[in-house]
């Protein structure tokens, strides 16, 4: 896996697939490469390290045509190395392909293959798909039913792109299972094919997004789709609204940083169209939530994976404190292994960034399979997680390059204070009176966010206060209990400073044991119904030594008299203190990655779209 691109047209390919990869290095990669077709032949460029690496080996090297496909990965299997990098020819060099996913027989099937007196000249579960390709070319009537027989061989779950100097007119591509999902572009007598929308947004609005055990032949004049099994489909084309200028950085130094200050408009975004403040009310009609669903709903089970699983925990508190339904939380990677206990009574809500993450997914399946009512949260138009569900809320964020999440954190906290509020309006659990101020406090989002945001030159200064630091405790209580979580994510994901989150009334019994001068104590503690319980906590690290930089409201003494940095956010209603206690730790987190010279945006070994289990 990673980043796919692929183009047919009159245009040469080379650059159409250069560009689209870069619009793609926000996925994180170790290796990059591309294959086109000229002069009757396929012609591949491919190296280990960043996209730089293959512009000079072009650049040395020249290679123009089309059709042509790309791909930036991040290694599964085989080290990342040129020999390992996509796209990988077959033995005959007539046929390339470039995949995201896993092939989780590949050793069965590199077996067989063996015996039969294939070659391999890599060490990738990849090379296995093509091989497969070229044995079936011998008895199949073209590449279209080759590639067909080929998937329907491997297992797991994929996305897959190949050509052929024999039939040039195509490009072939498939979908299988949760991973590696297949956008393929409309144009005007040429067509593109990505792993996700912004490598083709600067071409074309117009996408299909191919679904699980579908297969399409792409020429320059049209598409045609078909399940593995041979049967048509008629695809739906998505408009999307995005503009290639979104996904560029503009005056900010990195893409997060820019996401980071994007939250005042995602913010606004997400409340737009949904929030009726003269009538006090909710509105979410993607979800399909009538008054019945809501009084049946007996349960809520919340999943997602790393920032998406803690947004989900705030999420817990919301749903139960407003609409009195029990609800939990399951890590995505664990749900399908843990025999969920869900029935047409539950709810399982999927939040992920990019829809396309393999073990939420999974865990909607799961669900499914258990006859669970399925929503989804999420950013990207027309993903998996929002085409599967019964019902979706979009982030409404805009494209989020950097890999370290931040407004799609922010937005499903708002998403699901508002899906809180309808819930327990539809079942009549919230008096009148207490919903309209819960929807008034709405309208105080926007501003108190960009408020906290003008305060980034003081944030700064802490984080070159911590910029040595080697690790670092984060605490907090309450709904501000999973921003320590998420503090701590945020700051060693990008600055690679060990970590950990933990609910702040736990610190007696194990952590307390780590603080001393050397040991930084991050403190959540704004003014909420857990305030008193955390300035307790604060005592307790400075008891010990320990550096504290606490998170606090505006004037707040008990705090300012007791911790070493403050890091002060406007007073903000209890409910939706999580969107602004975290953003000081975005910033900070942001800052000590930026003052080491981290790659900030492309932090190592992590990909934005994790495809894969």
């Amino acid at each position: 896996m990673c980043g796919i691109v692929g183009y047919i047209g009159p245009r040469d390919a080379t650059p159409i697939i250069l560009n689209g990869l870069k619009r793609l290095e926000y996925r994180g990669y170790d290796s990059a490469g591309l294959a086109v077709f000229t002069e009757n032949r396929i012609e591949v460029r491919r190296d280990a390290g960043k996209l730089s690496q293959l512009e000079e080996l072009i650049r040395v090297s020249p290679v123009s045509g089309a059709p042509g496909i790309g791909h930036t990965r991040w290694a599964t299997h085989g080290a990342p190395s040129a020999r390992n990098a996509h796209p990988h020819l077959g033995a005959t060099g007539r046929v390339v392909v470039v995949h995201n996913g896993i092939v989780e027989n590949f050793l069965e099937l590199r077996e067989e293959l063996a015996a039969e007196g294939v070659r391999f000249n890599s060490d990738t579960d990849t090379e296995t798909i093509v091989h497969l390709v070229e044995h079936h070319l011998a008895v199949a009537a073209d590449l279209t039913e080759a590639a067909r027989r080929a998937f329907l061989q491997i297992r797991g779950a994929h996305g897959i792109v190949l050509l052929s100097a024999d039939e040039p007119d195509k490009i072939i591509c498939a979908r299988i299972g949760n991973a590696g999902g297949v956008v393929i572009g409309l144009g005007e007598n040429e067509n593109f094919v990505a792993s996700d929308i912004p490598a083709i947004l600067e071409h074309t609005r117009r996408v299909i997004f191919l679904e699980s055990r579908q297969m399409a032949v792409v020429t320059r004049d049209g598409v045609r789709i078909e399940t593995l099994e041979g049967e048509p489909v008629t695809p739906k084309v998505h408009a999307i609204s995005w503009d290639a200028a979104s996904a560029e950085k503009g005056e900010y130094r990195h893409f997060m940083q820019k996401e980071i200050h994007e939250q005042v408009r995602s913010l606004t975004d997400t409340l737009a169209g949904r929030v009726d403040f003269q009538e006090g009310r909710i509105r979410l009609p993607e979800l399909n939530l009538t008054p019945e669903l809501a009084r049946r709903i007996r349960k809520i089970v919340i999943t997602g994976c790393g920032t998406a699983a803690y947004a989900g925990m705030v999420g817990k508190i919301l749903i139960e404190r407003l609409a009195r339904i029990p609800c939990e939380v399951q890590i995505g990677s664990e749900f399908r292994y843990s025999d969920p206990i869900v029935d047409s009574d539950t709810v399982v809500l999927a939040i992920s960034q990019s829809g396309e993450t393999a073990d939420t997914l999974a865990a909607m399946e799961e669900g499914r399979k258990k006859g669970a009512i399925l929503w989804s949260i999420v950013n990207v138009i027309g993903s998996q997680a929002m085409r599967i569900a019964d019902g979706y809320i979009s982030m409404q964020t805009g494209p989020e390059i950097g890999v370290a999440s931040t407004k799609a954190f922010t937005a499903p906290l708002v998403d699901q204070y508002m899906l809180a509020i309808l819930l327990a309006d539809l079942r009549g659990s919230l008096p009148e009176a207490e919903r309209r101020r819960l929807v008034a406090d709405l309208r105080l989002v926007p501003d108190l966010a960009g408020r906290t945001l003008g305060r980034e030159p003081e944030v700064e200064k802490v984080a070159w206060a911590l910029k040595d630091v080697r690790d670092c405790l984060y605490l907090g209580r309450g709904i501000n209990m999973p921003i320590a979580y998420e503090g701590a994510l945020k700051l060693k994901e990008i600055s690679y400073i060990h970590a950990e989150g933990y609910p702040a009334g736990e610190m007696k019994h194990g952590p307390i044991a780590l603080i001393d001068e050397n040991m930084p104590v991050v403190c959540l503690a704004p003014k909420d119904p857990w305030h008193e319980k955390m300035i307790s906590q604060i005592q307790q690290a400075k008891a010990r030594g320990g550096l504290v930089i606490a998170v606090a409201t505006d004037g707040d003494e008990l705090v300012a008299g007791q911790a070493d940095h403050v890091l002060w956010v406007p007073e903000t209603p209890w409910m939706l203190s999580p969107v602004v206690t975290a953003i000081p730790l975005q910033l900070l987190a942001y800052h000590i990655a930026a003052i080491r010279g981290l790659d900030v945006d492309q932090p190592r070994n992590l990909a934005k779209s994790v495809t894969v289990e």
